[in-house]
């Protein structure tokens, strides 16, 4: 087809766009060197101007001098009417009358041809943006439909290629970097979490973590496991606000203190008050919530306090999920708050669930219900703590491109039955009386361990430390006094306990002392030993030792 006579045939506001040039299509001398803006070329076709004769200036030379690249194409096949210089600098000289997929081959390799038969079809100019071209340049493209003026019912399309190349290199640099951003507070996050969870002797625990989906939706979820010593297990769950890589770091120096408090074996709500300064002292503008809960197996409870964090969960044996109470007190990092304990039941056969808000909070509905979810989801949950864990991240709806990061720590307190019973035993004393309750001590210890059918050197090695600490009990504690003998299947538990809070250490006797070093030969007899305060301002100290597999 002639270009003169297609052009001709334009609608009126494309034959008044034309003719307009000094107020439409912009020029080398007006524009420089650079692209078309879309706008402009949405104005090439859509704007309403006042007519001019169109031998004014004839189309060809107004579209030559375009920077964008411009094809014209008319028909069904979109056979090639036109291209302006700017196209042929781009690709090469082009066949004309020939159709779209010969003539204008790298259109076909974009994808573009089905939107030019939705733009003839529907009369509709439409745009694509920034799409890579053969040769690396990217374009966005518009097309607008054209008609034949005289009604004759032909048909084609305008197709405008604006060069992008510099944006779009420069969106791609920076998703790049946010990529990189991203993966290194992931991997940051994953580094300071445990990279394998400490397996107590009465828990049987599972943990995931999920990172969130986008590099704003990496946080500060956190958790550990504790072990105490004496049987006892501390299990901490927290969540630092903010994203990124600085709630990353401070997560790991949060989670790195709770440890070093850990050790001091204080209840949870002083290792909150601790855990409170020092966040003050990390930044005073970051905050983060957090459970501390320690399992004693002795208590069949679990004891713990909370800075704002979400609920403990409990299923118990017969499948019914209780929510832990207050108290509960403020995120850490605001300090002047005095923080308490409280407890919950976790006897053999129950399941217990420490989570982040990522696993239940969702944007379109109330925290409450999110919850409620959860337990209804515990509820059924059975299988071993990995099994569980895995459920529940699945019934939250939590899926690689989560908007929060998740974190869940699933604890279970199994019931010993059957053969594993004879390796889970108790025996316990009352120390009535003066100096005669260490020789029934004694007696006491020397029974049990031979019904436990110790070795002879582990069941020595078990009344020595007994008559020790029972003798450092009677001399500086005071009444109730207490004996208590455990096994588990890696470890014999020692454990005394009196009502004076005075904590024993381990001190260097002179050759003169006639005392000091009970808790000496302890330490050295046992494979670890420990003391802590009780509730009602007592003691226990305690050692173990442990058993060869």
């Amino acid at each position: 087809m002639n270009f003169t006579r297609w052009s001709a045939r334009l609608p009126g506001t494309q034959r008044r766009a034309a003719a307009r040039t000094d107020d439409v299509v912009p020029t080398p001398d007006r524009l420089g060197e650079g692209s078309v803006p879309a706008a402009r070329a949405e104005q090439l076709t859509d704007e309403a101007l006042p007519v001019p004769a169109v031998d004014e200036l004839p189309v060809r030379e107004v579209l030559d001098r375009v920077p964008a690249l411009v094809a014209l194409v008319h028909g069904p096949d979109h056979r090639l009417a036109y291209v302006n210089d700017a196209y042929v600098a781009a690709f090469g000289l082009r066949p004309p009358g020939e159709p779209a997929r010969e003539a204008l081959p790298e259109l076909d390799e974009i994808g573009l041809l089905p939107l030019l038969d939705q733009v003839l079809r529907s009369g509709k100019p439409r745009t694509v943006k920034s799409r890579k071209a053969p040769g690396g340049r990217s374009y966005t493209f518009t097309c607008t439909p054209v008609t034949e003026g005289d009604g004759g019912g032909g048909g084609g399309v305008l197709v405008f290629a604006t060069d992008v190349t510099d944006h779009a290199e420069a969106a791609e640099r920076l998703r790049a970097s946010e990529r990189r951003q991203r993966e290194t507070a992931v991997t940051l996050q994953r580094s300071l979490l445990p990279q394998e969870l400490e397996e107590p002797d009465d828990l049987r625990i599972a943990a995931t973590y999920q990172p969130g989906g986008t590099e704003a939706a990496v946080g500060g979820d956190w958790y550990d496991v504790i072990t105490l010593g004496g049987g006892r297990t501390a299990l901490v769950i927290g969540d630092v606000m903010g994203r990124g890589v600085r709630a990353a770091a401070v997560m790991g120096q949060l989670r790195t203190a709770v440890r070093a408090y850990a050790r001091l074996d204080l209840p949870p709500h002083e290792i909150l008050q601790l855990l409170d300064g020092l966040a003050m002292e990390i930044d005073a503008n970051q905050i983060a919530t957090c459970v501390y809960a320690i399992h004693d197996p002795n208590e069949g409870r679990l004891v713990y306090a909370s800075a704002g964090h979400l609920p403990i969960l409990v299923r118990d044996e017969s499948g019914v999920v209780l929510r832990a109470d207050e108290p509960t007190g403020p995120p850490l990092g605001t300090g002047g708050w005095m923080h308490t304990s409280g407890s919950i039941a976790l006897g053999p056969g129950s399941t217990a669930v420490l989570y982040t808000d990522g696993l239940v909070e969702r944007r379109d509905e109330d925290l409450d219900e999110g919850i409620a979810a959860l337990e209804r989801a515990l509820s059924g949950a059975t299988g071993t703590p990995q099994v569980v864990c895995d459920r529940l991240v699945r019934s939250a709806g939590v899926t690689a491109d989560h908007d929060d990061d998740v974190a869940v720590l699933v604890l279970q307190h199994p019931a010993h039955t059957g053969p594993d019973s004879e390796l889970f035993r108790n025996a316990a004393l009352e120390l009535l009386g003066g100096v005669e309750a260490a020789p029934r001590a004694r007696a006491f210890a020397s029974g049990v361990l031979t019904s436990w059918r110790f070795p002879v050197d582990l069941h020595d090695l078990g009344v020595l430390a007994v008559s020790e600490l029972v003798a450092n009990s009677l001399q500086h504690g005071t009444p109730p006094m207490r004996l208590r003998l455990r096994r588990t299947d890696r470890r014999l538990i020692v454990e005394v306990t009196d009502g004076d809070d005075h904590l024993p250490r381990r001190r260097r006797a002179e050759p003169g002392d006639e005392s000091g070093r009970g808790i000496a030969i302890v330490a050295t007899i046992a494979s670890n030993w420990g003391s802590r305060r009780t509730p009602g301002g007592g003691k226990a100290v305690w050692c173990e030792f442990a058993l060869s597999k």
